[in-house]
């Protein structure tokens, strides 16, 4: 692979809504914006003014002229547009970073990986929550094996997202966007992934409660899971918090100790109590993506540009890379079938 001059990297972005937005924001920090995409003029246009960037319209028009100017392509469409868009990236010759979830289907992401080696050409998944302090912390404790072996876990996942939300938008579609566990969950089940494994066997229960005219798929449910390992655990979500979002927690019993992320969205350590060991001190975290009204995830792109940077000049190793992707994306799966199975 292709190594690239530190600071010289060469951005180009893919969708200019609010995520992509933020993209631009934080990819000239480490190299580069010299374009934009989108299929409004006006929003193309409004972000490369502020970026020095050459606006497009056409996808196709942007990988060909960008040949030599850019060498990495954010993926910040609708989520049903990610495979698309970044298939087209890696035969153009571009490395790709591709926003949560990485697709809508386990097919769709075999073929993203597979077009990725094809070329010969990286691939990065956003998943930020990886890098909230508390996250690291607990990560490191089970590499190093301080909590042993995990019992159980459980995830809670209680936000709210109301029908102005869905308005005008490609959200609430089940062709772009997919489920409330892609667009508002999927780091979430990322981290189970992460931190416990491999889910083998799921039951669960979904119903939507009061969004009926604003979503074409589930607005709460619930989930029971087998990990390979031998851990079980849980999954509980909505986005019918009353008025505003509650939490997002992740809870572990383990052999050698119990510890509870919590806080809106994993900011926090909330519980902690492991064999041999002192409360962790941890460093502060960033503030939450805001999103008018609404909170999501904590703000850590930047931590993910520099994860680019850092591979794209041989010096650290990818944060996320593609097959853990679609391992989320599989766990999804899996909790939707079997909700089908159930319902």
């Amino acid at each position: 692979m292709q190594q690239v001059s530190p600071n010289s990297t060469g951005f180009a972005i893919v969708g200019c809504g609010r995520i992509g937005q933020r993209h631009a924001g934080h990819a000239p920090k480490f190299g580069r914006l010299t374009a934009v995409c989108d299929i409004v003029p006006e929003k193309a246009q409004q972000v490369a003014a502020e970026q020095g960037a050459e606006a497009f319209t056409d996808l196709d028009q942007m990988l060909k002229d960008m040949r030599g100017k850019a060498d990495v392509v954010a993926i910040c469409t609708p989520n049903g547009l990610h495979a698309e868009h970044t298939i087209k990236a890696f035969e153009a010759g571009y490395h790709v970073l591709c926003e949560k979830p990485m697709a809508l289907t386990v097919h769709e992401c075999g073929e993203m990986i597979k077009a990725g080696e094809k070329a010969n050409r990286r691939l990065f998944v956003v998943k930020q929550n990886r890098y909230n302090p508390p996250v690291e912390h607990l990560k490191k404790l089970l590499d190093q094996g301080a909590l042993g072996r995990i019992y159980s876990v459980h995830l809670n996942c209680f936000w709210n997202r109301n029908d102005a939300y869905y308005a005008d938008s490609w959200k609430g579609s089940m062709a772009m966007d997919g489920g409330t566990l892609y667009t508002q969950f999927s780091h979430f089940i990322d981290l189970l992934y992460w931190l416990a494994g491999d889910v083998q066997d799921v039951a669960s229960f979904m119903d939507n409660y009061c969004h009926a005219d604003s979503v074409e798929f589930e607005d709460a449910g619930v989930a029971i899971l087998r990990f390979y390992s031998g851990a079980i655990g849980s999954v509980s979500f909505t986005i019918n918090s009353f008025g505003r979002n509650m939490e997002g927690s992740l809870t572990l019993f383990c052999e050698k100790g119990t510890i509870k992320i919590g806080g809106q969205y994993l900011n926090e350590i909330e519980y902690e109590n492991i064999a041999g060991m002192n409360p962790a001190e941890l460093k502060q975290g960033r503030p939450p993506n805001e999103y008018g009204a609404y909170q999501g995830s904590m703000s850590n792109h930047e931590d993910v540009y520099e994860n680019i940077r850092q591979v794209l000049t041989a010096e650290g190793s990818i944060g996320t890379i593609g097959f853990e992707g679609l391992k989320t994306v599989e766990i999804i799966d899996k909790i939707y079938r079997a909700a089908k199975i159930a319902s």
